[in-house]
């Protein structure tokens, strides 16, 4: 009886060992990307970054890209694990603009949340002396084109749309990068860029010569086909009256626009699901330690969280959300759906690739060819393309 006690005791020890030896050690060092330094996403990333060092000895690094693509390559080739995206990464996910390419395609992005705060994402920023106080006013105006960025593009496109203008109607000023453009319209060499009301970049250019304004959009029920044209362009946004920001935006004076999540932490499909679930872990429980460092970051409370957005969650994000009861059915549901999208998408790239290689076709030629397939495909599968 004492032997067989003896085993059973050694048992249950190299039991409880084997669990230990199973528990997942976080790397003592991340990396993640984000937009220029003095952007909105640079400064949040390294507010959560001060705040898992002090709690948990973890050493963020946050590498700074001046576009959407240079934000997004790293994570894609696996050189770090997070980004601190923006529209971009849905524009990935979907293989359209600059992901239209056979460099790119659609991409197996999973986000862990956003922040969601009280002010508008990727507006229009323009310095005040331009004479610029609605959309409606963009008419001839000197407006910032970022190349490889995308979302940037997208947003100030999806603005033109709305006042019923498009590029032709201004002049397209092109720049290297968002960084470039926010300078350029600083400096006088540009009257508008896309920036978030509460950018680094926007205070400061509150607070030069030019000073700043964000111009206003009205509402879906006061001008539903404004917003019609605005959200074909960019169907990522939603109307919001922002009371953080720049200028004199506050809650007495906000400013009606639109917005989304931002920014947007973003993985791959790929990704350890532990990995996430740690990361994620310290986004939302270690909020408390860094939200007085940007006037956004508030926007990280998970009660602020959209579970039902058009990116679909990581299993490691959903892991957390689950054990703090805010994980209903139906994101699930919702949430398998979106990873759905992106099979089907996956699938319409796969015959793409293979018909532009049976008849010849050429890299210039490849986008049209793929954008139409991928709207068969995504109607066919009882998805709207958004897109043609």
């Amino acid at each position: 009886m004492r032997r067989f006690s003896l085993l059973l005791v050694m048992l249950v020890v190299l039991g409880l060992a084997g669990v230990a030896g199973a528990q997942y050690r976080m790397p003592k060092t991340l990396a993640w990307t984000a937009y220029d330094v003095g952007s909105a996403g640079y400064i949040q990333a390294a507010s959560i970054g001060h705040a898992m060092a002090k709690k948990e000895g973890i050493t963020l690094r946050v590498v700074p890209a001046g576009n959407d693509v240079s934000r997004q390559a790293p994570l894609a080739a696996g050189r770090v694990q997070f980004g601190a995206l923006g529209a971009g990464s849905f524009l990935s996910q979907e293989g359209v603009l600059d992901f239209s390419n056979t460099d790119w395609g659609p991409q197996a992005v999973r986000i862990l949340g956003a922040a969601w705060g009280d002010f508008n994402t990727g507006n229009v920023a323009a310095a005040a002396d331009a004479g610029i106080k609605t959309v409606f006013d963009l008419k001839g105006k000197r407006l910032a084109w970022v190349a490889g960025a995308p979302a940037l593009n997208a947003n100030m496109e999806a603005f033109l749309a709305c006042a019923n203008l498009t590029w032709d109607d201004v002049k397209k000023t092109d720049f290297p990068s968002w960084g470039a453009s926010a300078r350029a319209v600083i400096e006088g060499t540009a009257d508008a860029f896309i920036a978030s009301t509460n950018s680094g970049l926007v205070y400061e250019l509150a607070a030069s010569p030019r000073k700043y304004v964000a111009p206003s959009v009205p509402s879906p029920k006061e001008d539903p086909d404004c917003w019609k044209r605005l959200k074909k362009v960019a169907p990522h946004f939603e109307y919001n009256e922002a009371s953080i920001g720049a200028g004199d935006i506050s809650k007495e004076n906000p400013h009606k626009g639109a917005t989304y999540g931002y920014p947007i932490i973003t993985t791959y499909a790929s990704q350890n699901a532990d990995l996430v679930y740690h990361q994620t872990r310290m986004i939302y429980d270690f909020l408390p330690e860094y939200v007085g460092a940007h006037p956004g970051n508030a926007g990280f409370a998970l009660d602020k969280q959209s579970l039902t957005w058009v990116m679909p969650y990581h299993e490691g994000a959903i892991r957390y959300f689950k054990e703090k009861g805010v994980w209903k059915p139906e994101m699930q549901q919702h949430n398998d759906r979106l990873v759905k999208r992106q099979e089907v998408l996956q699938q319409a790239w796969d015959r793409a690739i293979g018909e532009a290689s049976e008849k010849k076709i050429k890299q210039k030629e490849f986008p049209p060819h793929w954008m139409k397939l991928r709207a068969a495909a995504l109607r066919e599968a009882g998805f709207d393309p958004y897109w043609e």
